[in-house]
């Protein structure tokens, strides 16, 4: 149908219908774009990503945490593999170790239960200890500011007086005594 010819209550109407069935088709279409992102890697495999992003957050389990700030990360990982071949590959024999103790099955497509099994069986491994350490470091998604809202953090304050004149005291989920 072309639109010339067509008045504007006539296009509202066809690209509000349109709107609204491509919304009711996919599920949400540009309402949440916090949620549509790419994980961008060079080094790293689709696999060993997706491995990775599920990883961090099976360690740090939090709702309000979204993949693609877990995927922060490992994109820094991926930047890193790719200027350092040892880092490489323990990130590549890491995922393998995580398959292998996935009984029969890739990690990702394991459950719950098996997945945690896995985490405990390399809980010693460096690979484990490298990603475990840096999700609580200045590269894992604690640092990133879209995430301190939904903590309560409202970021660094030593730059506006510190804290005591700034929201010190006005946490609202911690228990009062």
């Amino acid at each position: 149908m072309s639109t010339k010819g067509m008045n504007r209550r006539e296009f509202l109407l066809t690209s509000g219908a349109a709107l609204a069935a491509a919304v009711g088709s996919t599920g949400t279409l540009l309402l949440k774009p916090a949620r549509v992102w790419a994980l961008s890697t060079t080094t790293l495999n689709e696999h060993a990503a997706t491995t990775l992003v599920q990883m961090c957050r099976a360690l740090y389990p939090h709702k309000i945490i979204e993949d693609a700030q877990y995927g922060v990360t490992v994109e820094g990982f991926d930047k890193k593999a790719a200027a350092d071949p040892a880092f490489a590959k323990l990130l590549q024999d890491g995922v393998a170790s995580l398959d292998a103790a996935a009984q029969g099955k890739k990690w990702i497509e394991a459950s719950d239960a098996v997945k945690m099994q896995a985490l405990k069986s390399i809980e010693a491994s460096p690979f484990f200890q490298t990603v475990r350490g840096t999700l609580v470091g200045p590269a894992g998604p604690y640092n990133l500011p879209e995430v301190w809202k939904p903590f309560g953090y409202e970021g660094s304050s030593w730059q506006f007086g510190g804290y005591l004149a700034r929201g010190f005291d006005d946490i609202g989920w911690l228990p009062k005594n």
